[in-house]
């Protein structure tokens, strides 16, 4: 347990759980309530839900709410001349106060696919030490509910995937270690489903 006890929550320590958490995801139609996804628990409490493109009206951002609905994330992507020319997408995650972006927590890099065939996805915890570029890194395939998210390390945060006869690509489980932040977590899933152009993008 004194491991779990050294991670710093990327969100808040009110999303770590000292025990293992195992959450359900399910996309929501856009032609209902305008897409995205939520997220719940064991006992099938909505814990997260994400807001996409179907519900602000805006492309690349995205809106991570906790289980009473009150926004903790808001995420957008780096736009500009400067995006352009570079080799990688950048996403960018801020705190919400208010109802309003305050400040930076996180940053991940998408390497465009058609510079990069094999490149990583990974994030960078604010604020960034001098010696490291990326805290954290996606492996495996998302499109297909098999990707992991590991540290810097080589730990395991949470595994993405599949099980039971209803799943699959609208109904995936999330399994995130013990003291690992949860939201922070579903806000990397919420930018991977933008990426792959799913639930949260029109």
């Amino acid at each position: 347990m004194g491991a779990y006890a050294a991670l710093t929550p990327v969100v808040s320590k009110i999303f770590c759980s000292s025990s293992q958490a195992v959450l359900m995801v399910r996309r929501r139609p856009p032609t209902v309530n305008g897409g995205g996804f939520v997220v719940t628990d064991r006992d099938q409490r909505v814990v997260f839900s994400v807001d996409g493109c179907g519900i602000i009206g805006a492309s690349g951002q995205l809106i991570v709410r906790d289980g009473d609905g009150t926004a903790i994330l808001f995420i957008h992507k780096k736009g500009g001349v400067v995006q352009v020319l570079s080799i990688n997408n950048w996403w960018k995650g801020y705190l919400m106060d208010y109802g309003e972006p305050s400040k930076l927590v996180f940053s991940l890099q998408d390497p465009k696919p058609v510079l990069c065939m094999n490149g990583d996805v990974r994030v960078a915890v604010e604020p960034k030490g001098r010696k490291r570029h990326w805290d954290y890194e996606v492996i495996g395939s998302f499109s297909q509910r098999a990707c992991t998210v590991r540290s810097r390390a080589g730990h395991v945060v949470a595994q993405i995937g599949v099980k039971g006869m209803l799943a699959g690509k609208d109904f995936y489980h999330v399994v995130v270690q013990p003291g690992y932040d949860q939201a922070f977590v579903v806000g990397v899933i919420a930018i991977l489903d933008n990426i792959h152009g799913e639930s949260t993008k029109c």
